[in-house]
């Protein structure tokens, strides 16, 4: 159910960074790597399953909406995820 804003000490702007501030131009990044960045978490940080998931969340979007700016890879086997990384 919807609160109030009063109830909340801050309210900061929702942003995002942008690919260019996110990612290095020479890598390419799982999605799962990219997830944990726009948390401020290193992309090999070990984290549990269901805050991997809430990340995810927040990523899959992100990529989606950021889509132009992005470059894909194919996994390099079938038990890998796909890559990303900056179009250049």
């Amino acid at each position: 159910m919807p609160v109030p804003k009063s109830e909340f000490e801050s309210l900061p702007p929702c942003d995002f960074y942008t690919p260019a501030e996110l990612l290095e131009e020479d890598r390419m990044y799982t999605v799962y790597e990219i997830a944990r960045l726009l948390q401020g978490i290193e992309p090999d940080a070990d984290i549990d399953r269901e805050t991997e998931d809430i990340l995810l969340d927040w990523a899959i979007p992100w990529v989606m909406t950021n889509a132009e700016d992005l470059v894909v890879a194919e996994p390099r086997d079938e038990d890998e995820p796909g890559y990303y990384g900056l179009r250049e």
